[in-house]
Formats: C-alpha cells, sequence, structure tokens
C-alpha cells in the first residue's frame, strides 16, 4: 500500500543536532512513519536528491493575533519555512476579553505594534470571552501552519480591574483574581503567558500599557498559577533595573515550566551571559530570542518614512498624499529637489546624524542586510562628498524609487550579535511578524539564518542551524511531537537548497482591511513546506493547503 507523500533521497538535517544524513522520509496521514531506504512509493513523491530536509522552523515571536483573521496563510512567515508561529508576545492579546473591552483592546494593539484598529475591529469574528473560546475562534479559520499562543497581561488585568488596571497597582484579591485567570487561560490551550515592562509601549492617550509598572508579586502570583498548569511566562524587560528584572526572569523560571525573554546586544551579552548560565546552572529553563540581524525600520520612497529626520520637512510631508510613481516625478522635478534638500539641510545635525543607523539594502533581489558600520548612509554621503538627503535623493533616483534602506535600532553591532547567538541560550528569532506592518520586516529572520549565518560565514553548521530554528524552540513551547524528524512525530518539514535559500527585497503591498499598507518579504530556495503531511508551499508559492492546527497546552 502506497504511503501518501514520500520524500526522497535527501539531506536530513532532523533537528537534534546530529549531522546530516542521506535518507527517503514516508509520511502517512500527518505522522512520519519511516525514515532510511523506503521501499513503498508514495502517493505523492517529492524528490529532495542535493537538498536538505529539515523540521519545519518554530517561531517563537510573532503578533499575529490579528492578521491571521484575514490571511490565514499568516505571510511572511510562510514562505520561509515556519510550520509554527506563537502569538500573543509582549503581553498584548485580544482574550480574554468581555465585549466592551473590544475597542480598548484594539487600541492598544494599534499603538503598540502598528496593526490598524479598524482592521482588528473589522477583520476579526470577535466571538469569544476567554482565552479557549479565542483558540476555538483560530481553529476555525483554519491557518496554512501551526498557530500556538501565550495569554497577555494587559488583556487579564483589563478584564479584572477595567481603567484601574492601566496606572493603579492591583489589590492582593485583584491578584488572585489576575492569577487565578491566567491559569484558567493556560488550562484552556495557552501555552504561557506574557507581560511587557516596556513604558514606551503606550496606548492610544500615550499612557504605558497595563501591567507596565505591576509589582513583581502579581508577576510571581502569576507564574505559580501558570506553572500549575503547565506554562511557560514570557517578559518583555526594558533592564532599567537590570539585576532585578533578571532576578524575576529567574522566579519565573522556578515557579513555571521555564522563562522567555527578549534580548539584545546593547544590553551588554556578557554581563547577560552571566546571569543566564547561572539560572541554567541551577536547572532553570531560561531561552532568550533575539534578531539574527539588526533589528528596525525599512525606509524607502514607497514607505511613509523617506529621510531619517525626526523633525517635519514640508516638502516630504508633500509627498505622502502621492503614490509611488508620482512621489518620484515629484523627486525628479529639480525645484522640488532642491527645496527638499534646502529644507533638511536648515535642521540641525540630528538628520546627518541619524543617517549613519541607516543602511542601503541594494539593488540586487537579495536585500544586503551585512554593511559595516562604516558602510551607512551617513559614509556614503561622505564620500561622495554630499549631504546625506542628497544621497537618499540620487541612490532613489537611479533605482527608479526602489530603493530602501534598513534602520538599524538594535544589535547594530553585529559582531557582538555574533557572539550572543552562539550563547547556549539566546535563540534566533524576534521577528516580529504581523506587528509594525507598515514600518518594518524581519519575518525572514529564518531564512537570514540559513543564508547568512550557515552557508555565508560559516558562523553555524547547518545542524546547530536547524536544531535552534526547531527542537529548541518545541523544547521552549513543550511541544514533544514537532522539531525533530523521526518516526512517530508529526510531518512537519522543509525541503530546501541550501545554496539558493535567501530573503527576497521588502515591498509594500496594500492588502489589510481598507487598505492599509504592509510590508511583506518572499524568499527563495523552498523547493517544499509540509505541515501535518500536506504540502503547503512548493516552489517558493504557498499552495492552497490550509493544514495548520491550533496547538494547545495539553499538560494536567
Amino acid at each position: 500500500m502506497a504511503h501518501d507523500l514520500v520524500i526522497r533521497g535527501g539531506n536530513v538535517v532532523d533537528g537534534t543536532g546530529t549531522p546530516p544524513y542521506e535518507a527517503d522520509i514516508a509520511i502517512d496521514g500527518d505522522r512520519i512513519v519511516e525514515i532510511g531506504t523506503v521501499a513503498q512509493t508514495g502517493k505523492e513523491e517529492i524528490s529532495a536528491r542535493g537538498l536538505a530536509v529539515s523540521p519545519g522552523f518554530i517561531d517563537l515571536h510573532t503578533h499575529l493575533d490579528a492578521q491571521i483573521g484575514w490571511d490565514p496563510q499568516v505571510t511572511s512567515v510562510s514562505w520561509h519555512g515556519v510550520t509554527t508561529a506563537l502569538l500573543g508576545n509582549c503581553g498584548v492579546t485580544f482574550a480574554p476579553c468581555k465585549a466592551s473591552d473590544r475597542e480598548f483592546l484594539a487600541g492598544m494593539m494599534e499603538t503598540v505594534e502598528d496593526i490598524p484598529k479598524n482592521a482588528i475591529l473589522h477583520g476579526l469574528p470577535w466571538n469569544w470571552e476567554s482565552y479557549g473560546g479565542y483558540l476555538d475562534a483560530l481553529e476555525q479559520l483554519g491557518p496554512s501552519i501551526n498557530i500556538a499562543g501565550l495569554v497577555g497581561h494587559c488583556a487579564i488585568r483589563f478584564y479584572v480591574m477595567g481603567e484601574r488596571a492601566v496606572e493603579e497597582p492591583a489589590t492582593e484579591d485583584e491578584i488572585r483574581q489576575i492569577a487565578e485567570l491566567a491559569g484558567r487561560s493556560v488550562a484552556e490551550g495557552a501555552v504561557g503567558f506574557s507581560t511587557n515592562r516596556l513604558p514606551q509601549h503606550v496606548l492610544p492617550d500615550g499612557r504605558s500599557i497595563p501591567g507596565t509598572f505591576a509589582d513583581r508579586d502579581e508577576l510571581r502570583a502569576v507564574a505559580r498559577a501558570v506553572g500549575a498548569r503547565g506554562g511557560i511566562m514570557q517578559t518583555v524587560s526594558d533592564f532599567r533595573e537590570f539585576d532585578e528584572e533578571l532576578d524575576l526572569i529567574a522566579d519565573e523560571a522556578r515557579m513555571a515550566r521555564g522563562a522567555l525573554f527578549s534580548s539584545a546586544v546593547e544590553l551588554g551579552h556578557e554581563r547577560l551571559n552571566e546571569r543566564v548560565m547561572q539560572m541554567r546552572a541551577e536547572g532553570l529553563n531560561v531561552t532568550s530570542v533575539t534578531v539574527p540581524r539588526s533589528g528596525g525600520g525599512v525606509g524607502g520612497l514607497s514607505t511613509d518614512r523617506f529621510f531619517p529626520a525626526r523633525v517635519p520637512v514640508q516638502s516630504w510631508d508633500a509627498l505622502r498624499d502621492l503614490d509611488p510613481d508620482a512621489r518620484l516625478a515629484a523627486i525628479r522635478d529639480p525645484d522640488t529637489r532642491q527645496r527638499i534638500v534646502d529644507e533638511v539641510k536648515k535642521l540641525d545635525d540630528d538628520a546627518a546624524e541619524q543617517a549613519r543607523r541607516w543602511f542601503y539594502l541594494g539593488d540586487g533581489a537579495r536585500p544586503h542586510y551585512t554593511r559595516g558600520l562604516n558602510e551607512s548612509l551617513h559614509h556614503l554621503a561622505q564620500a561622495a562628498g554630499e549631504h546625506p538627503v542628497e544621497t537618499f535623493l540620487r541612490i532613489t533616483d537611479e533605482t527608479d524609487g526602489r530603493a530602501l534602506f534598513h534602520m538599524r535600532g538594535f544589535n547594530v553591532d553585529l559582531e557582538a550579535l555574533e557572539q550572543l547567538i552562539q550563547t547556549e541560550w539566546a535563540m534566533p528569532g524576534l521577528g516580529d511578524a504581523g506587528a509594525h506592518v507598515s514600518q518594518m520586516i524581519d519575518s525572514g529572520w529564518s531564512t537570514f539564518i540559513l543564508s547568512h549565518w550557515h552557508r555565508d560565514t560559516g558562523v553555524y553548521t547547518l545542524e546547530e542551524a536547524v536544531r535552534r530554528m526547531t527542537s529548541v524552540p518545541a523544547g521552549v513551547l513543550g511541544i514533544a511531537d514537532r522539531g525533530v524528524l523521526a518516526v512517530g512525530k508529526r510531518a512537519d518539514l522543509n525541503v530546501f537548497d541550501i545554496d539558493a535559500v535567501e530573503e527576497r527585497m521588502p515591498e509594500i503591498v496594500h492588502d489589510f482591511p481598507f487598505g492599509a499598507p504592509r510590508f511583506i518579504q518572499r524568499a527563495a530556495g523552498y523547493h517544499a513546506t509540509v505541515c501535518n503531511g500536506e504540502v503547503v508551499l512548493r516552489d517558493d508559492e504557498l499552495t492552497e493547503a490550509r493544514a495548520g492546527r491550533v496547538l494547545r497546552n495539553r499538560a494536567p
């Protein structure tokens, strides 16, 4: 009897860190049933000779909570080999939610994560109150890939405390209710709880989001309740109180099944490594995620961020109402171009200094994310004897308006980043897929790991790169049946050409509800992606298969 799917002769990188080996893989239903020399034929067969075969990648930090409502294929991550995405990071979620709280939660997501409020309110069914009901709603949407979720501090705190949740401390009874609701949400399927302690993440009225200044005892109470149900704690800290925040993360790891936090080289990877390795030596399950390249925005004539000037420039503002072709025509008009240059030059040195963090992505098919710090827009202008705005306009003109610039906000020093991502605890990720959609696009982080940190630099072996994107995050989430290629495991796989895999240039599209803009980024080199035994991507293009599942916490 034929197998449902056979992948023939691939270079199997199984996710455990074991060196690759050549084998066939047979799949029946959603399970791997044979690895080795498969004698039986498949109803469908994929030739993987000369190609790598890995588990599907797991993205530990997305904000696809809203986008999945109108884009169940969850692009762009699904173009980059991701077969499981974690929603609900940074404390901002849409459940639990009373009907009267929907406007509040949607407005908060807009200001924190740059997801349009109208799209959220009209693009989601909003047919839930509990977190379990929210997961039921996601299941009914039929996503192309697997979805797991964290329940957010903001939603729970507002559910319990109402308006007082924003700025007031919780009473002892409210802390009990918050912890109880967090534990119940995990029992209903959330894999854990997320909280956000960054004061700059604000509501539409400028106040910091609920939970930002919550007492650490409140979070410890939550960790105990979440841990009793087998859940994890995810914390976004600002680390102004470095040692105290790491003490909190350690306590969360002691009380819950594990602790997940976000890191960047600007925090000092050596002192972070010292503290985290102390925790791990204690036997604590502590993991971090970081963007595996410089994190930040993307700007160019096709976006609303034309040039690194914080001060409004009248000539720039006049372009924002024009379509890209009209914008290009405007900057090619000598008078308009000179007005822009003159206005920017009248600013203080702020614009020129900010240009030190803007890096041209190039004019090729593959964006250039790894330029040296001496290759910024500022340095290009110096070499050409120009002001940075003149260089920006010249490159934009020469590329017929296509030029895009990467605005490095954190992980700016790639040499320090190389050290951070080689620690035992810092995993690549933090692509923020589904958030900041008109400002940035880091959804291709997994493809960047394969192309840059493995193939181009050799910092990771192929097996180590794959391990960090598969079995390690699967362990963080407690997903025992995914993340490794082995008989009996779920059939989430990638087939890719390691010599060809790479990101494509970001592009702006207007496919959100009400025509709102967002960046997308495609990939090259993916021969196939399989999710639960079904081919969801073939030759870099998504199929119509909607094979994903909602992966719920199953701990007692």
